[in-house]
């Protein structure tokens, strides 16, 4: 039995907790915050409950074989599963003068493209959802790798694959192109794993829990407290150091810590000066809202509003300043749809330059995008006339957590460590009482790639 003190209570902390306090270790989590969940946090805005953070589930098959892994450990156990509802579309994207869903419907003029690229990428899907889970380098991947290089036949980057596609229309790659910034980098600092990934999803299609996927969270701390974790909210931690991790009121001794907190924050407390973040990657200003009344029928539950200028966008991205168009998700839910609130609710996510600054509705940029989004969408009005009330979270939110000037997914790592390839990051031999997690390896990727992570970086401890 190890003594194990895991820094912070968001998806990635509660999940190691769960799997190592199960495998008979006694764990500590310490959160600086008074909810779990993290950046995956939930919200009351006029009394209706809305979730921030990541707001799809994809590769449905990682939070299965967690579950799996969490119920194989220790006493036998049969972990009741969260329901999960299927979207009828991954979003729909309005780029220039194309509006298209995901999977592209058979009435469009992209669809029999799209049906050749979804064909040659489709049964991808297993191997991808393999390497989330296991080091990439293992011999069980060598197949699924010798796959994925068979398409990209030595293209690796997400550009420099779609460019190779000459049958692929040029609006339709900038469509797929775009998804890369859901680990806040641009295609071409990324695998073209992530061109895959995009057909996946919409093959394999996307998933919400009932309730919001703030459910994973609570589901996650349930586990916890079944496997017997102490959970210590609003603790700061002052400094971690080998066998000893103190607060501002009570210090801890420990065989190992887990970390899933911002690799600067991780430095700074092991008594290091914070690294100066050369590369950041997206922050963003996101609204949430409740309605005054529905918004037009036919309004889909996710929409995708691409810039004109989908390279003004990379660029500003790398270059932390305020772009001239943005990539906009808006998030819609009718009132007991998914949640159960009585209004209908509306999530606008703006991709936003990592700055540090504040922003509001009023602001010059995010005034332009609002009505640019409206008229995209084919509302009569701004969107934001429907708000009765709202709440924003902006850069200088998303700085709290320790990341350079709010950036989401922290600085941006070499192009070969995108996607799900973290290892040897995880841990380092050099240091065998530090694990890292989540924030601490820069995920990206969404709630596969920290589920896959924390099995990653855990498999010693927990074998």
């Amino acid at each position: 039995m190890k003594r194990v003190v895991v820094l912070g209570a968001g998806l990635s902390g509660l999940a190691s907790a769960a799997l190592l306090a199960k495998a008979g270790h006694k764990v500590v989590v310490l959160e600086r915050n008074s909810w779990v969940g993290g950046k995956s946090r939930r919200i009351e805005v006029l009394g209706q409950r809305m979730d921030t953070g990541p707001a799809l589930v994809t590769f449905p098959e990682v939070w299965q074989q967690f579950l799996d892994t969490y119920d194989s450990l220790g006493e036998a156990t049969k972990t009741q599963n969260l329901e999960f509802v299927r979207l009828n579309e991954v979003g729909r994207y309005f780029y220039r003068e194309h509006t298209t869903d995901l999977p592209v419907r058979p009435d469009h003029y992209w669809y029999q493209p799209w049906q050749k690229f979804a064909g040659m990428h489709e049964r991808l899907t297993p191997a991808i959802s393999k390497m989330l889970t296991t080091n990439p380098m293992s011999p069980t991947n060598y197949a699924g790798l010798g796959q994925l290089m068979r398409v990209y036949r030595g293209r690796l980057t997400t550009n420099s694959y779609l460019n190779s596609l000459r049958w692929l229309p040029e609006p339709l790659k900038e469509v797929i192109a775009i998804h890369t910034l859901n680990a806040g980098v641009a295609p071409e600092k990324s695998l073209a794993l992530y061109a895959s990934i995009t057909a996946s999803m919409a093959t394999q299609g996307i998933h919400v829990p009932v309730g919001g996927v703030n459910e994973i969270a609570q589901k996650l701390l349930e586990l916890c407290i079944a496997a017997g974790v102490e959970i210590r909210l609003e603790q700061q931690v002052v400094s971690v150091k080998k066998r000893q991790v103190a607060t501002t009121t009570q210090t801890f001794d420990c065989d190992i810590v887990v970390s899933s907190v911002d690799p600067g924050v991780l430095k700074k407390l092991m008594g290091k000066p914070a690294p100066v973040a050369k590369n950041r990657s997206c922050s963003g200003v996101a609204i949430y809202a409740v309605l005054k009344q529905p918004l037009p029928e036919g309004t889909v539950t996710h929409s995708v509003v691409m810039p004109d200028d989908p390279q003004d966008l990379y660029q500003a991205v790398s270059n932390a300043r305020v772009p001239k168009q943005t990539m906009a998700f808006v998030n819609y839910y009718r009132a007991h749809e998914i949640y159960p609130n009585e209004k209908p609710t509306v999530a606008v996510l703006l991709t936003a330059p990592s700055d540090g600054k504040h922003y509001d509705l009023e602001s010059d940029w995010v005034r332009l995008e609002l009505d640019r989004i409206s008229a995209k969408m084919g509302l009569a009005e701004p969107i934001d006339n429907f708000f009765e009330d709202y709440q924003v979270l902006d850069p200088s939110y998303f700085g709290e957590w320790g990341s350079a000037l709010g950036a989401l997914y922290g600085e941006t790592k070499p192009m070969w460590q995108s996607g799900p390839f973290k290892v040897p990051a995880h841990h380092n031999p050099l240091r065998p009482w530090l694990y890292r997690v989540g924030a601490s390896v820069h995920p990206g990727g969404g709630i596969p790639a920290v589920l896959g992570g924390v099995l990653l970086s855990l498999r010693r401890l927990l074998g």
